[in-house]
């Protein structure tokens, strides 16, 4: 068949590069257009349009869907399914159809759990034990559309953001591919999604990442892995933010919350139930560290707290 692949973030990578060694042709790529990252705010192409740069295929960038040039070039290409994978921009009613096959969504939660921009975090906030990937066909609402085909996936206590979404990627990439190559052979039917069990997982800005160490540490720790590496769990300390790596949750309760003790090899806060262990820290405009090396340096007072 001929795809186009619309996605634009690094989690999409796998996705792309399963299709590529697939046997299906990839006639053009769709990503969101150059945006300004790192300290120097320079203006990068995204990780998929870099990868297909690499590839010699045709890029497109519309700082709309609903521009005419793209809508016309996208007609001209004339692709029977356009696969996608955090595209980042939700797709015009009209550019729907195109594809006979239309466009097809790998999607980081088992819908309908976790509809919305931040399925992965939220199933850690949230403490799910179990969460996986889904493929559906879009459509207009918000992750809505029937589906194709679902893996599942365990949580480990351990698991971030980052490290989770990685495993999914990885073993999504291999379901987006079959689910294409289903529609090919005509061997594969959607089925709505149903009706019960839809959460909603809406983006995770920087004020929801703030640890609040009035929760229990159980809380606190899902957060921070929720967090973890984006946006980046934070907390104050002395008027400044400090970001915050993976904590680990003591038996003990002898801390007021958000209290400091400083023991010899380990940084402990308090919390609304156990005290946790600061694992690493990263002061403003500074690089990350280790909560012990952190200490050292700035010498907390006793029953110092952040704020």
């Amino acid at each position: 068949m001929r795809l186009i692949f619309a996605g634009t973030p690094s989690a999409a990578l796998p996705s792309l590069e399963a299709l590529l060694a697939s046997q299906h042709e990839i006639t053009a790529v769709l990503t969101r257009p150059p945006a300004r990252a790192g300290r120097g705010r320079l203006l990068a192409h995204s990780p998929i349009h870099a990868l297909a740069d690499e590839n010699g295929i045709e890029v497109l960038t519309p700082t709309s869907l609903s521009d005419d040039n793209f809508v016309a070039r996208l007609a001209e290409l004339e692709p029977d399914c356009i696969p996608v994978v955090a595209y980042g921009a939700l797709v015009p009613a009209a550019l729907l159809e195109v594809p006979p096959l239309g466009w097809v969504n790998l999607h980081f939660s088992l819908l309908p759990a976790w509809r919305g921009a931040a399925p992965v975090q939220h199933a850690l906030l949230y403490g799910d034990d179990i969460t996986g990937a889904t493929t559906f066909r879009l459509d207009e609402g918000l992750d809505t559309g029937p589906v194709y085909g679902r893996l599942t996936e365990n949580v480990t206590a351990t698991d971030t953001s980052g490290t989770l979404l990685e495993r999914l990627s990885r073993s999504g990439a291999g379901l987006l591919v079959a689910t294409v190559d289903a529609l090919a052979a005509g061997t594969i039917i959607a089925e709505p999604q149903r009706p019960d069990g839809i959460s909603l997982a809406p983006k995770i800005t920087a004020e929801m990442a703030r640890i609040k160490w009035t929760q229990p540490a159980l809380g606190v720790d899902r957060r921070v892995r929720a967090c973890t590496p984006d946006p980046g769990a934070w907390t104050e300390f002395r008027g400044e933010r400090l970001g915050l790596g993976p904590v680990q949750c003591q038996e003990a309760q002898d801390l007021a919350p958000a209290e400091l003790r400083i023991e010899r090899n380990a940084v402990v806060v308090g919390t609304a139930t156990a005290n946790v262990i600061l694992s690493t820290v990263q002061p403003a405009g500074r690089r990350q560290m280790s909560a012990t090396d952190w200490v050292r340096g700035i010498r907390p007072e006793t029953s110092e707290r952040f704020e």
